[in-house]
């Protein structure tokens, strides 16, 4: 039975870890692996981010649901990931104020726009993450996973543990990070899926 699993990573298109991301699409679209992946550049580029006035705040709560609908979490942790700060631009997330601006989604060129979010509330232990808030993307969909406990796998885009790649927020999880790569007996560098296959609980 398939699974569908969320992935989480950076995806600038100078250093990102589009790689990783590829990799996983490609199981999830092949018949020889079992799992559903939902790429988060495809939520993005869904139709919520089509609205000329979606904001991080919108993105965010698409995440959440989509997390939600999920049964395990992919984060992809490269060498840039814990100093990202996309999505944590929301000063009312900081300030509180109603009069607070940001920008629309990818429409940095035409500047701010007043906070479209009328009244605020604090989220209840059974709640999603709030969606305004400070949090990178990336936080927020880890933070998002963690509180309605998903299985978290998280993998790091080289064929090496490297713990010092980890954000702050992801305290206690380098003992359970893996490589994503590993070489195979040609020399090749290859995605370990059996490292994923595992985490899900295939074996």
């Amino acid at each position: 039975m398939s699974k569908r699993v969320y992935i989480s990573a950076d995806y600038s298109n100078d250093s990102g870890d589009r790689n990783v991301v590829d990799t996983l699409n490609n199981w999830g679209s092949d018949n020889l692996h079992k799992v559903d992946f939902v790429d988060m550049a495809k939520v993005v580029t869904g139709s919520i981010s089509n609205n000329p006035d979606c904001r991080p705040c919108d993105l965010k709560r698409e995440f959440n649901q989509q997390i939600n609908a999920s049964s395990a979490v992919v984060i992809v942790i490269g060498d840039k990931t814990a100093s990202r700060k996309a999505g944590s631009g929301c000063s009312r997330a900081t300030e509180d104020q109603i009069n607070c601006s940001c920008t629309p989604y990818k429409q940095n060129v035409n500047g701010l726009k007043a906070c479209k979010v009328i009244m605020t509330s604090t989220p209840g232990l059974d709640d999603d993450v709030g969606c305004i808030n400070a949090y990178s993307y990336i936080r927020h969909e880890f933070e998002q996973a963690k509180k309605r406990n998903k299985t978290i796998i998280v993998v790091y885009n080289s064929t090496r543990k490297e713990t010092s790649w980890l954000p702050g927020y992801m305290s206690g999880y380098e003992s359970v990070a893996v490589p994503f790569w590993k070489m195979n007996a040609w020399g090749m560098k290859v995605g370990d899926y059996q490292n994923i296959k595992k985490a899900l609980g295939y074996e």
